[in-house]
């Protein structure tokens, strides 16, 4: 894989999000980092490279700019092959992934590339481990989906709350996230997507995987409560994080022999709480029927996204409350902007670390978690990147 003209290809780079790991990794990558930039339009690639060169030019010997154009679409799977064959790891960010993701997946494993996403999307994830979890193995590949706001401050926040815990006893941790920021058209296509598949991606959620036969790892009763130290209300979130957590629990010795995980959203006030559950019940009934789910799917187109202004504003907190051997312990993640900057900024740095780091990466291969596949590898490099991981207090 060294041979290969290009470390790192990003796939979707003319979309939104595409466009910020572009930045990302042309004012961040290490010196000598190989990256092409890829998608199916190829004038508009061009106009991309010139763009990253004339910041390149500003920042000077600190940046690293693209070396490559890579022309291919998800309809053309010898463009995706041709792809995949010439980078050592394809980063992409072409959502609703139930829609686009399945053939780059396939090209990657075939081109014996490494590969990592930013898919939210539970089924889609069930269904690279049906299908390309042994493949994957054989050839030696890591298949990481899940990089971004779903699920690494999760993931890797439940796997640093438990490194502070008595290890080999029962062991609980509830994570409550908050947040402030918006969301880009590719966001919320895959959101408005996915309610309309809830029964599938309800069974996909309930599928256990990486499992080991002597340890427990289960969530939480689904219920809303009242979360003393936080002086808060935690509702449960129905995203795909719980799921990655438990995952993670279920192959990582870390977390012990009966391992307990709960995904809240973490809201003040009751009122709060009645009319996000209303607000989201009615998209879901919405999004159940065709004409009125055309209609949501037109809100935010795909490429869409916040303003630099906003993206600025924006903040992310990870509260996790753990407890295990009579210990308990309160750690926070905190970061940015999680829709835009930071998700961009947690692709990246995964997939970098698929190129630098791969002597301190544990020998694992398929389809991995974030937690499992890098571990502190990548929550040190996120902390060097302005993310922070903090023990509040220990009791």
């Amino acid at each position: 894989m060294t041979q290969r003209p290009h470390d790192v290809v990003v796939f979707g780079a003319t979309g939104f999000t595409g466009g910020l790991v572009c930045n990302y990794l042309a004012k961040h990558a290490p010196e000598g980092t190989r990256w092409a930039v890829a998608g199916r339009d190829a004038a508009r690639l061009h106009a991309l490279v010139a763009r990253l060169h004339t910041l390149v030019e500003r920042r000077g010997a600190e940046a690293v700019p693209p070396t490559g154009i890579v022309v291919a679409d998800v309809d053309d799977p010898a463009s995706l092959l041709a792809m995949a064959a010439s980078t050592r790891v394809v980063l992409t960010t072409v959502g609703p992934y139930a829609l686009y993701g399945e053939p780059v997946v396939r090209a990657a494993v075939e081109g014996g590339a490494d590969y990592v996403d930013i898919t939210g999307e539970p089924d889609f994830v069930d269904m690279l481990l049906d299908k390309y979890d042994a493949p994957a193995r054989e050839r030696g590949l890591r298949l990481v989906p899940c990089c971004g706001f779903d699920s690494i401050p999760h993931d890797l926040g439940a796997l640093f709350t438990a490194q502070q815990l008595p290890h080999g006893v029962p062991m609980q941790i509830s994570g409550f996230v908050r947040s402030k920021g918006t969301f880009s058209g590719g966001t919320w296509q895959s959101a408005i997507r996915g309610m309309s598949r809830m029964r599938e991606m309800g069974k996909a959620s309930r599928r256990p995987r990486l499992s080991d036969a002597s340890r427990i790892a289960r969530g939480e009763p689904q219920r809303i409560r009242w979360v003393e130290p936080l002086r808060s209300w935690g509702v449960p979130l129905p995203t795909i994080d719980p799921v990655i957590v438990l995952r993670s629990a279920r192959a990582l010795d870390v977390f012990g022999p009966d391992f307990r995980y709960g995904h809240y959203a973490r809201v003040k006030h009751l009122p709060t709480v009645v009319l996000g559950i209303g607000a989201v019940g009615a998209l879901a009934a919405l999004a159940q029927f065709g004409p009125t789910r055309d209609l949501l799917l037109k809100v935010r187109k795909p490429g869409e996204g916040a303003s630099a202004e906003e993206r600025a504003r924006a903040w992310f907190e990870v509260t996790f409350l753990g407890e295990a051997g009579g210990v308990r312990v309160v750690t926070t993640v905190r970061g940015g902007d999680p829709g835009y900057d930071e998700t961009s900024k947690m692709i990246s740095e995964a997939a970098l670390s698929l190129v630098h780091d791969r002597a301190h990466l544990a020998p694992k291969h398929g389809v991995l978690t974030t937690a499992v596949a890098f571990g502190d590898t990548l929550r040190g490099r996120l902390e060097r990147a302005g993310m922070k991981f903090t023990v509040e207090s220990r009791s």
